[in-house]
């Protein structure tokens, strides 16, 4: 028998780290926490200091069994869970299950899964820290007690099945009140003059700047008509150039949340799937005649710094591949977010020396297009800021003056290697203008007014909500993902074109939500309750004293609730259909995934049907059937024909009503990363892509 036991979350992970260890260690998996608070009741003593009652996780009877018999034959056991606070909660409850002193250097922790990192770590084993416990456990404690308090509340005064949590809930809430404000929102007119320019033969494009040096504000065509009325021939004097020279700096390395927005805006990634194979590649995977080995840091973090180890490698292979003019000048000090942990590095690769190429074998997919995100991220953070050269020119013609704006990259830097995305596609792009000095003359191609108007504020996508709740000090980097999860699971909001909206449902939950638990849904309170956890983690706050604080005022809000929550009946409307089985009335009803139709002659007919939308296009296989919007069981929209099984025809792309105009085939709208572009499926016609 091996005369060290140690103990990880996952059995691929016990299997790299075991391998680095060497035959004196035996390393297994915990498979997680091994105790909670139970599933059945809330589990925690309100009477007595808020005293948990920790049992052990069904299921988990025999892992702790097989634990127990290891480390009673082990000289001494490490307890080695993930460098947080989940993890110093795992290793808490492992100690006490096994018997371990939690004062004994028995505590290991390790950023990252190589051969040294693991070799350095277990050189100093220490305490287990009850202040990352206390932290850990008040927020398990304040969720459940808001969570087994509020949840059957709802179930008896709305519908069961429902539940409501502290950022879950405020995640809702923004997701509602962002709807609410589109559709308050009302339209602007507003008007823009873009003009097509020459100097000798080269072609150049400006935009309306002023008249007579004042700002004018182009509110409707007659605005337009003015300003047009004041330019005489097609003439223009360069009345200005400003030419400036502009750094442009990299992105920091990627935290958890900043992690799970870039991947959303360049690989389409859901949070939920970011995570999961940012685990695989930070637990180990099998690299050829290397082995298994740890391809990233630990993914859940909020910091972006990087240790000097890591920053002297990357210079020194940025410098060998690029030159020492493409390396950052000196170490790279990046602002750290409020409220940041900071207890370990950013997420970046274990080495800078496995280049995504070189591995590429090894892993699938998408384990290497996250590690090649996660790579360049980091190698591109670390070199020296983009050299832009601006040049603005000033066109001026009685009066009426146009700017044109130009750009050219002068020095790279880290835009050769990776330039961080946006969510509204607005990426920097080169814009050349021709030589141009004051005094030279111009003349206008063409001149055209453009109408527009203003638009509401975006939905949110997953990556948007992310990075908003981040902003707002809600939640921490291991709670987004379950987050998101959980309220689509829960039927209060559903993804539209990879944007949410809110139901019916999530809307009828917020307004009981927003009248009985004001304080759970104030983004300030829910705030400062995440910065009351760091106080505890830091050793500045007794942990009973938060949960005290918080619920003297929430024990109030539920006896008044309990009181005067009204039940709320979801009625069925009709449908004006009949049931093709029974002939009884079809009926809405509210579902998980929102309304379906169902048969009023439940339980005794359980006819179902979901509720399809007509677009008002022919269906181009069979030309009897109308096209209708369905969606797939993990809720993607797609477009079929109303008379299936009859006829089979399927399409993720929008069919549109009218032909191609090269060959008579099947118009759809195909959507791509940035934007919509209509396209034949029969030919190689293509229209240009609306963003």
């Amino acid at each position: 028998m091996a005369d060290y036991l140690v103990i990880v979350e996952s059995p691929a992970k016990a299997k790299t780290i075991e391998k680095y260890l060497g035959k004196k260690y035996k390393v297994k998996a915990s498979m997680g926490h091994v105790r909670d608070l139970p599933k059945s009741q809330t589990g925690v003593d309100v009477q007595h200091n808020y005293e948990p009652k920790y049992i052990t996780i069904r299921g988990k009877g025999d892992v702790l069994k097989e634990l127990k018999t290891a480390a009673k034959k082990a000289k001494k056991v490490y307890l080695a869970a993930d460098p947080d606070r989940e993890g110093e909660a795992i290793a808490w409850h492992l100690a006490h299950s096994l018997g371990v002193d939690i004062n004994s250097d028995c505590r290991v922790v390790f950023n990252e899964i190589t051969k040294d990192a693991i070799k350095e770590s277990f050189k100093h084993p220490r305490p287990i820290k009850m202040n990352l416990v206390d932290a850990q456990q008040a927020r398990r404690i304040l969720d459940r007690l808001v969570g087994y308090n509020i949840s059957p509340l709802l179930w008896k005064k709305v519908k069961k099945g429902l539940s409501a949590g502290r950022v879950q809930s405020i995640a809702v809430r923004l997701i509602i009140d962002r709807e609410k404000e589109i559709k308050r929102f009302i339209p602007e007119e507003y008007w823009s003059i873009n003009g097509a320019f020459l100097k000798g033969k080269k072609e150049f494009e400006a935009s309306f700047h002023s008249f007579d040096k004042e700002k004018v504000k182009l509110s409707n065509e007659d605005d337009v008509k003015g300003i047009l009325a004041k330019i005489t021939g097609n003439e223009f004097t360069v009345q200005k150039v400003t030419k400036k020279e502009r750094k442009r700096n990299p992105a920091p390395p990627f935290t958890t949340s900043s992690l799970q927005q870039e991947a959303a805006r360049k690989l389409n990634f859901r949070a939920k799937k970011t995570m999961m194979i940012a685990q695989q590649l930070y637990e180990g995977i099998e690299i050829g005649k290397e082995g298994t080995v740890g391809l990233i840091t630990y993914m859940r973090t909020d910091s972006t710094r990087i240790s000097e180890t890591a920053q002297n490698e990357a210079r020194g292979w940025i410098g060998s591949q690029y030159g020492e003019e493409y390396h950052s000048q000196a170490p790279r000090k990046d602002k750290q977010s409020s409220g940041a942990q900071d207890a370990h590095e950013a997420v970046r690769p274990t080495s800078v020396l496995r280049e995504p190429s070189s591995i590429k074998d090894f892993l699938s997919r998408d384990q290497y297009r996250l590690y090649k995100l996660i790579w360049e991220r980091f190698l591109a953070s670390q070199m020296s800021p983009a050299v832009m050269d601006t040049m603005a020119v000033d066109l001026a013609a009685g009066g009426v003056l146009f700017r044109a704006n130009g750009s050219k990259v002068k020095f790279p830097g880290f835009m050769k290697v990776y330039v961080e995305g946006s969510d509204d596609h607005t990426e920097e792009k080169e814009n050349l203008l021709p030589e141009l000095s004051e005094g030279d003359v111009v003349y206008s191609k063409d001149i055209v007014p453009n109408q527009h108007f203003t638009q509401p504020p975006p939905r949110y996508t997953e990556a948007r909500l992310v990075k908003t709740l981040e902003e707002l000090g809600i939640g921490r980097p291991s709670t987004y993902a379950p987050t998101l999860d959980t309220i689509q699971k829960r039927g209060y909001v559903a993804l539209d074109n990879k944007r949410f909206i809110p139901t019916e449902l999530g809307e009828i939950v917020n307004d009981i939500m927003m009248e009985f638990f004001p304080d759970i849904l104030d983004v300030e309170f829910t705030a400062k309750m995440e910065s009351d956890l760091d106080h505890i983690e830091d050793g500045e706050i007794e942990w009973v004293n938060i949960i005290d604080q918080f619920y003297q005022g929430f024990e109030k809000d539920l006896e008044k609730a309990e009181v005067e929550m009204e039940k709320i009946e979801i009625k069925d409307e009709p449908t004006g259909e009949m049931c093709e089985e029974c002939g009884s009335p079809m009926v809405y009803k509210m579902g998980r995934y929102g309304k379906f139709m169902a048969c009023s002659n439940f339980p005794d007919c359980r006819n179902t049907k979901p509720i399809v939308k007509e677009i008002g296009v022919k269906c181009p296989k069979c030309d009897e059937g109308n096209i209708v919007e369905r969606k797939s069981k993990k809720r993607r929209v797609f477009y079929g024909c109303d008379r299936y099984p009859t006829c089979d025809f399927v399409s993720w792309d929008k069919p549109l009503q009218r032909p191609c105009p090269k060959c008579n085939g099947p118009l759809v709208e195909k959507k791509l990363k940035k934007g919509v572009q209509v396209q034949c499926t029969n030919c190689s016609y293509k229209e240009e892509t609306q963003v």
